[in-house]
Formats: structure tokens, C-alpha cells, sequence
């Protein structure tokens, strides 16, 4: 079973609120989950992060996956360490027309 830490949407339309979760990755992404490991408000300035870092810390060990989101949010609450630049370089020459 591969168990992922993922966020689960709640909150009215244009207003989002979520829960940091613990699913498995089969399951929909407001679907059932194993175990809740805390709330995002993005609408906040700044944004609204608890997290039970014993608990994130123990699924990670674990062998639980955080997708992107979740793991930039670990990272902030500093569960995770931040590792050089996450972000992939691009080539920005342009390219020249024959």
C-alpha cells in the first residue's frame, strides 16, 4: 500500500481551508484517510500552518510519501530540511529562427 501525506480540500467555494492527511495514494483526495496530521490556511497572511510534528515525523520514518505541496509546508514548519534549491533550472535562450 503506498501511503501518501497529502492535502484534503474543505471550505466553501473560493475560500479554501485543509487538512494535512495521511492517505493512501488509491484513495480520492477528499476520501478516507489514516490520520489527520494537522490544518493549512492559505488565506491567511501568513499563511495558517499547525502541524503535530511528533506525528508527521513518525509517518515519514514510516515510509509515507509528502507530495510537493506538503512537503514545502514540512519544510516551513520545519519538520523536513531544506535541501539547495528544489525549483529545476529551465533554459531560457531563445531559440533561433532559420
Amino acid at each position: 500500500m503506498a501511503v501518501k501525506i497529502r492535502l484534503t480540500r474543505l471550505g466553501d467555494k473560493k475560500s479554501p481551508f485543509y487538512r494535512v492527511v495521511v492517505a493512501d495514494a488509491r484513495v480520492a483526495r477528499d476520501g478516507k484517510y489514516i490520520a489527520q496530521l494537522g490544518t493549512y490556511n492559505p488565506l491567511k497572511n501568513p499563511a495558517e500552518i499547525k502541524i503535530d510534528k511528533e506525528l508527521a515525523l513518525k509517518w515519514l520514518k514510516n515510509g509515507a510519501q509528502p507530495t510537493e505541496t506538503t512537503k514545502s509546508i514540512l519544510q516551513t514548519v520545519g519538520v523536513l530540511e531544506v535541501k539547495g534549491n528544489s525549483t529545476p533550472k529551465t533554459n531560457n535562450k531563445k531559440k533561433k529562427k532559420d
